[in-house]
């Protein structure tokens, strides 16, 4: 599993990333579109449906003994998740249901807020970082309140929910709209800047 080790370069970091979001919200079923092969996620959560466009992506979730074997080796018990994996541009509609997931990740995969939100349910958890603009296009979706943030340091994560209102100030003034991060395909920069946010589907 080559793939996986191209991928797994910090060792123990996604998945101490995702137990961190494990222990602050309710998850079970998570949406992870623009996976790659980033299997981390399985880790931590009981059911995983990865999205991904790329060609070499199938050929690694179709070795369903050797992706298991990963998963196995860095579970901290003995039961095995479910793990799903659609070949697809996230960006077209999905064979999924609407409002099914209880957490949408979109990390280093462009605007997966825009596109993927129907499939969260309401009350549900987008874990987003600012890698192309998306946390803030999550900003200023209606849909989307901002419930935490995530915090890196010292290779630990955490999440912190209090003071929330001084998270998202723009360090230069801007007028936030999707056409300027569409054009832009880059994050704002703001005053404080933590890894990632975490934003609750609100409707």
């Amino acid at each position: 599993m080559d793939l996986w080790a191209k991928q797994n370069r910090h060792d123990g970091d996604r998945q101490r990333l995702f137990a961190a979001v494990d222990d602050a919200v309710d998850v079970r079923r998570v949406l992870y579109p623009g996976s790659f092969v980033d299997v981390a996620a399985s880790f931590v959560f009981p059911s995983v449906t990865y999205v991904d466009i790329d060609r070499r992506a199938p050929r690694f979730f179709d070795d369903v003994g050797g992706v298991n074997e990963i998963i196995a080796a860095h579970r901290p018990n003995s039961w095995s998740p479910t793990v799903a994996f659609i070949h697809a541009d996230y960006g077209d509609t999905l064979d999924l249901p609407d409002e099914d997931f209880d957490l949408l990740v979109s990390l280093y995969a462009g605007f997966v807020s825009e596109h993927c939100t129907r499939y969260l349910r309401v009350g549900g958890t987008l874990l987003v970082n600012p890698s192309h603009g998306d946390a803030a296009m999550a900003s200023i979706d209606d849909r989307y309140r901002l419930s935490g943030v995530v915090h890196h340091r010292d290779g630990r994560y955490s999440i912190a929910e209090h003071d929330l209102d001084t998270y998202l100030v723009p360090k230069k003034p801007v007028e936030l709209t999707a056409e300027l991060l569409h054009r832009t395909r880059r994050g704002i920069a703001y005053t404080t800047s933590p890894f990632a946010y975490l934003f609750e589907r609100t409707s």
